[in-house]
């Protein structure tokens, strides 16, 4: 007999590649889920890049509407710059909306897990100088002269605290050489407002600061649309650090209990 839980689609952040989230999806897989993690294109570590923020949308919403197209109910869990990829990649294929063009499945749920959630005409960077940090982005990131860039210190800018070194060791082995130039892209559809929403805070974050993350939520509040948040005591990576956190979190989504 087929499950009754929604397939979930993990639309992974800048510098990771789907095995760096085995510790999730395992758990996920184990919780009795269905669990996707299309390796995005600006992370294949061309030299020079050639694909960018446009070419991973692509990618997610093709992946994903194959899926729902077999009449599944997908939800998305989408992590760091993932909430660029997924905000402008799922426009359309939101479960209420397919069915209202007599389509089946859908995308019944947009999870952001500390990622950019923003409207029409936003990117990375936008985000960055509104809160007038511009300036700490070649602090932050090692950019090459073709853009191509690896963030300077991720254990700390981006694990933090939390798991033993080893296991953060390994973490850091996964990640890749990324397209730098996708920060300064900007999503040109919104996902967000056709299909329901929850955030996960991660109040200790060094790369998307916890101050961002609020900023989005209220924004995507104030355009009507209800946010369900949990906040988690960790750094940027809580797939790694509170793995069972986030898996509960999910749950109650799922199941409606939050």
């Amino acid at each position: 007999m087929a499950s009754s839980k929604p397939t979930l689609v993990l639309i992974h952040g800048a510098w990771h590649v789907p095995r760096s989230y085995s510790k999730l999806t395992n758990a996920l897989k184990h919780a009795g889920y269905e669990v996707h993690v299309p390796r995005l294109p600006s992370m294949n570590e061309a030299r020079p890049p050639n694909t960018d923020l446009s070419t991973d949308t692509d990618l997610i919403h093709s992946y994903v509407e194959s899926l729902v197209d077999t009449g599944r109910t997908v939800v998305a869990i989408m992590h760091s710059y993932g909430g660029q990829v997924g905000t402008h990649g799922l426009s359309g294929l939101g479960l209420a909306s397919r069915s209202e063009r007599g389509l089946p499945g859908g995308v019944s749920k947009l999870i952001y897990m500390c990622a950019f959630a923003m409207p029409e005409g936003s990117s990375m960077v936008g985000k960055v100088k509104k809160f007038g940090h511009e300036h700490l982005l070649p602090i932050a990131f090692d950019f090459a002269g073709d853009d191509s860039c690896l963030t300077r210190d991720p254990k700390t800018l981006l694990v933090g605290e939390g798991v033993e070194a080893a296991e953060v060791d390994a973490y850091v082995s996964s990640l890749v050489r990324w397209n730098g130039k996708c920060m300064y892209q900007e999503v040109e559809k919104c996902a967000w407002r056709e299909i329901p929403v929850a955030y996960i805070y991660t109040t200790a974050d060094m790369t998307v600061p916890l101050d961002y993350q609020k900023d989005m939520v209220q924004k995507i509040e104030a355009e009507g649309q209800s946010v369900k948040t949990v906040e988690l005591t960790t750094g940027h990576c809580p797939n790694l650090t509170m793995t069972k956190e986030v898996v509960d979190a999910i749950n109650d989504w799922v199941h409606g209990q939050a």
